[in-house]
């Protein structure tokens, strides 16, 4: 039986700048192509069917690609220790090779009964970095040169004309996954998986959209088309970090869009940045970063949880957000640090109850960079400063003419321009000619911004004031912050 490399695709949907699978092709053995359906995944309340569907389509994506070539990816749905142990003994397996995965609990154990396994049969598993992640970092000292350095460096371009992939009638039916069709449709509203389309939107991006990025990012209606729109190709994989770098610093002298590539430049800089944070700290998906904020006082607010998750908190632009989430997995960055600030710091709840609800409906949800900018946002790191969104204020700057608030909130459609940022200031004649009900939410939301401000900014700098928040500062810091020179 001839040998046989392995290449395990995680987050990294992609033929292109993979360095697993250019090394599995380097090794000189026969490649086969292997995604899992881990149903420990498919049941965690992080991921929802849009995860899925998006991961179904780059899959189909690929395998189009691979097609010329007389092959495509084995799916399996399986436990990853199982269907391995199915490979290894319907195969030689001479080596297995994947990406580090900087993600969750769940797939950090799941990776370490898989090195017991390979260890056990005595098969090398080969790791690569993702992007400019260091695995284990303790600080930063060097981080920033380092990023600049993986990210300037040569593209790990696999040749799949030189490959001898395994083909499709060495492999049992019985190991074989058939994706669900209403995993491979497209969905309106929904960014569509695979690289075709990532590289699609990131040539739209370089060829008009892009040239308003910077002074349209903040707009939850301009963001939908100026933003970059790459980031749930940067999540799974269909594009490497280093490819869309590239692609930036290629474009530089473009006339009129430098202030857009800067920005967006510093934004690809932010994404490993984040991503480290959670390799360098990773219980931070069930603890504060900063552990002075145990026992921070929340409230327990079921019906108040219930109404943010569901956008019926009775504050047009909070809702408008939470519902357009609902349907097409995308707001820009501004507001979803609103929606972060509104279930901390308004409602006063524990960032906990939330952080699996946008995780879910986040289409770009990636672990490394979900956890530290919740927690950033919701002020328990006591190193950054506390940001506490008042969301009418953004809906006057952001969405000065309700444009976005009348689609996703269609029962204020009738309110006018600026009754439509507090409508539960509008009188009982104001309402029935603007054809709100009398029960309805807006005249009676779960908190007025104003009020509920005032005392989250009084509840929130008293406590970082605390000796038990502040004396974990100077190891935070020291860990997350590249060193003064």
């Amino acid at each position: 039986m001839q040998p046989i490399s392995i290449v395990w695709l995680k987050r990294d949907l992609r033929l292109t700048d993979h360095q697993p699978l250019q090394a599995a092709i380097e090794s000189g053995h026969q490649v086969l192509l292997l995604y899992l359906f881990e149903p420990e995944l498919l049941e965690n309340p992080h991921y929802d069917l849009r995860h899925w569907r998006f991961v179904a389509q780059s899959i189909d994506d690929l395998n189009r690609r691979l097609a010329g070539y007389a092959t495509e990816v084995l799916v399996m749905r399986s436990e990853a220790e199982l269907a391995l142990r199915e490979l290894i003994g319907h195969f030689d397996v001479a080596g297995i090779y994947s990406h580090q995965e900087i993600g969750l609990k769940v797939t950090f154990e799941r990776d370490k009964r898989i090195k017991q396994l390979c260890q056990h049969h005595r098969i090398p598993w080969f790791e690569f970095a993702h992007g400019a992640v260091i695995r284990g970092a303790s600080n930063r000292d060097g981080w920033d040169a380092h990023w600049n350095r993986v990210m300037r460096s040569q593209l790990a371009t696999p040749v799949l004309g030189d490959a001898e992939f395994v083909s499709q009638t060495q492999i049992p039916d019985s190991l074989r996954f058939e994706l669900p069709l209403r995993w491979r449709q497209k969905q309106r509203g929904m960014q569509t998986g695979g690289p075709s389309m990532a590289n699609k939107t990131l040539d739209s991006f370089f060829s008009e959209r892009g040239r308003d990025y910077y002074r349209s990012i903040s707009s939850p209606t301009s963001s939908r088309t100026a933003c970059s729109r790459m980031s749930p190709y940067l999540a799974w994989g269909n594009v490497s970090l280093r490819e869309v770098y590239q692609a930036v610093l290629a474009h530089w002298q473009q006339p009129g869009f430098r202030r857009s590539l800067s920005a967006l430049s510093s934004r690809l800089h932010w994404h490993c940045h984040f991503m480290q944070k959670f390799e360098s700290q990773n219980e931070i998906e069930f603890v504060c970063m900063n552990s002075g904020y145990d026992n921070f006082p929340y409230e327990i607010r079921d019906k108040a949880l219930d109404a943010w998750c569901q956008g019926q908190t009775g504050v047009p632009l909070v809702d408008a957000c939470m519902r357009c989430l609902q349907h097409t997995g995308y707001v820009n960055f501004r507001m979803r640090a609103m929606l972060v600030s509104v279930l901390c710091h308004h409602l006063n709840l524990d960032w906990r109850s939330g952080v699996t609800h946008l995780a879910m409906l986040f289409l770009d949800f990636e672990p490394g960079i979900h956890y530290p900018q919740f927690q950033m946002q919701a002020s328990v790191t006591g190193i950054n400063t506390i940001r506490i969104y008042n969301p009418t204020k953004q809906a006057q700057e952001q969405d000065s003419h309700g444009v976005f608030i009348k689609r996703w909130v269609p029962e204020l459609i009738d309110v006018p321009v600026p009754q439509l940022f507090k409508p539960w200031k509008l009188t009982v004649m104001e309402a029935q000619m603007c054809g709100v009900s009398e029960d309805s939410v807006y005249l009676a939301p779960v908190f007025i911004p104003e009020q509920s401000g005032c005392e989250a900014r009084a509840r929130l700098w008293h406590y970082r004031s605390l000796p038990q928040v502040k004396g974990q500062v100077a190891e935070l810091l020291s860990r997350h912050v590249r060193p003064k020179s």
